[in-house]
C-alpha cells in the first residue's frame, strides 16, 4: 500500500500549491484595483507578508513531503531488497527441491528401466532355453524316429527279432531274481539250450522260459489293406505258428525227473499277447494241455515276482532256528532289563518317600520360625516332630 498513497499524497501538494499560486497571482493582479491608499499599501505589505509566510510554510511542507517521500523511498526500496531476498531465497528453496524430486524420480525411472530390462533380459533367456530345449526334444524325436526305423527292419528279421526277445528276457529276470535263482542258455540232458532256467525250491524245481515272437503272420492278419479271405489265412497261420511254438516248447523243455512238469513262452510283445488271449482262446487252451504258460513281459514280471516271494519264504524257513535263538537271547536280555527295571523303580519309590520325609521336616521348622517370628515362645515346648497349626495374630504381633 505505501507505493500507492505515497503519490497520491504528493500529487495532491502539487495541486494545492498550483491552486494557491493561481489564486495569489489573480489577487495580486486584482488588488491594485480594489485597495488604494494606505490601506491598501498596508493590506499589500500584510499581503505580502502572508504570501512569505505562505512561501516559507510551503516550502518547509516541500521539504517534509521531500524527507517523507525520501524515506518512503527508502522504506520502499529496503522492502523491495528485503522481499527480492525472500524470493530469491523462495525460488532457490524450490529450485533445491525441485532438483531433489528431479533426482529421485530419476532414480525411479531407472530403477524402473533397470528392472524392466532386467525382466526383459529374463524373459529373452526364458525363450532362449525353451527354444533350446525345444531344440533338443526334436532331435530326440529325429532320433527316436530314426530308432523306431531301425527297430521295424531289426524286428524285420528272424534271428535278430529272437536275440531281442532274448535280452528282453535277461533283463527282466536280471532285475526281479538273485543270481543263483536262474541260468541263462541252460543245456538240458536231452541237449536242448533254453534261454533261460529258472532254479526254484522244490517241488517246483527247475522251471524253463524261452523267448518266442511270431510276427509276420500277425503283421499279415493286422494289416488295413489286406481282403478278409487273405487275413483269415494269416490267422490261421498264425495260430498254427504259435502251436508250433508250443509243441516245441513242450517236447524240449519239459522233461520229467529232470524239471517240473511245466515251462513258459516269453512273448516280448504286450500287443502280440493281447491278441492271443483276446481273439485266440483255443491257442491259449492247447498251451495249457501241454503245460506250457504263455506270458508277456508285464505277466512275466509277476511271475518272477511271485518266485522271489517263495525264495524269500524258503531262505527264511531255512532260518528260523536262527531267528528262534534270537528271540530266545531277547527274551533272556528282556527278562534282565525287566528286574533291572522294577529295583530302579524300587529305588524311585524309595527316593519319593525320602523326599515326602524332608518336606514334612522342612514344613515343620518353618512352622517353629514362624512362631518364634510372632513372639509364640510358649508354644516350643513341643518337639519337632509333630505338626501344629501355625497360630496367627497371638499378642496383637502381625508378621
Amino acid at each position: 500500500m505505501p507505493e500507492y498513497v505515497l503519490p497520491g499524497l504528493v500529487g495532491g501538494l502539487i495541486l494545492i500549491v498550483v491552486w494557491l499560486a493561481l489564486r495569489i497571482r489573480r489577487l495580486e493582479q486584482d488588488l491594485p484595483e480594489i485597495l488604494v491608499g494606505e490601506v491598501g499599501d498596508a493590506l499589500a505589505v500584510q499581503h505580502r507578508a502572508m504570501l512569505g509566510d505562505l512561501h516559507d510554510g510551503l516550502a518547509r511542507q516541500a521539504d517534509r513531503l521531500s524527507e517523507h517521500a525520501r524515506a518512503d523511498r527508502e522504506l520502499l526500496q529496503r522492502g523491495l531488497a528485503s522481499a527480492s531476498g525472500q524470493l530469491a531465497t523462495s525460488i532457490e528453496a524450490m529450485t533445491r527441491s525441485m532438483d531433489r524430486r528431479l533426482e529421485t524420480l530419476s532414480g525411479h525411472v531407472n530403477e524402473r528401466l533397470d528392472e524392466g530390462f532386467r525382466k526383459t533380459n529374463e524373459t529373452f533367456a526364458n525363450v532362449m532355453a525353451r527354444l533350446a530345449t525345444i531344440d533338443e526334444a526334436q532331435k530326440k524325436i529325429d532320433g527316436l524316429t530314426t530308432n523306431v526305423v531301425s527297430l521295424q527292419q531289426l524286428l524285420g528279421d528272424k534271428r535278430a527279432r529272437g536275440a531281442f526277445g532274448e535280452i528282453q528276457l535277461e533283463a527282466l529276470v536280471r532285475n526281479m531274481l538273485p543270481s543263483e535263482a536262474y541260468e541263462f542258455q541252460y543245456t538240458l540232458p536231452n541237449n536242448a539250450r533254453v534261454d533261460c532256467m529258472l532254479r526254484l525250491p522244490e517241488p517246483t524245481g527247475l522251471v524253463g522260459v524261452d523267448s518266442k515272437f511270431p510276427l509276420e503272420n500277425y503283421h499279415r492278419m493286422c494289416g488295413d489293406d489286406i481282403a478278409e479271405v487273405d487275413r483269415k489265412l494269416a490267422q490261421a497261420a498264425f495260430r498254427t505258428d504259435l502251436k508250433r511254438h508250443v509243441d516245441a516248447i513242450a517236447s524240449k523243455y519239459i522233461i520229467p525227473d529232470v524239471t517240473s512238469d511245466g515251462a513258459v513262452m516269453f512273448v516280448p510283445a504286450e500287443a502280440v499277447f493281447a491278441e492271443i488271449h483276446a481273439f485266440h482262446p483255443e491257442v491259449v487252451a492247447y498251451a495249457q494241455s501241454r503245460r506250457v504258460w504263455i506270458v508277456s513281459p508285464t505277466t512275466l514280471m509277476a511271475v518272477l515276482n511271485t518266485a522271489r516271494a517263495v525264495l524269500k519264504d524258503v531262505e527264511t524257513r531255512k532260518q528260523i532256528h536262527v531267528i528262534k535263538d534270537a528271540l530266545g537271547k531277547l527274551a533272556k536280555d528282556f527278562a534282565r532289563f525287566d528286574e533291572r527295571m522294577n529295583a530302579l523303580a524300587r529305588h524311585i519309590e524309595q527316593a519319593n518317600k525320602d523326599v515326602q520325609d524332608v518336606h514334612v521336616s522342612s514344613r515343620k521348622i518353618s512352622a517353629h520360625f514362624q512362631k518364634i517370628e510372632a513372639a509364640q515362645l510358649d508354644e516350643l515346648d513341643g518337639p519337632l516332630d509333630e505338626d501344629p497349626e501355625i497360630p496367627r495374630g497371638r499378642l496383637g504381633v502381625a508378621r
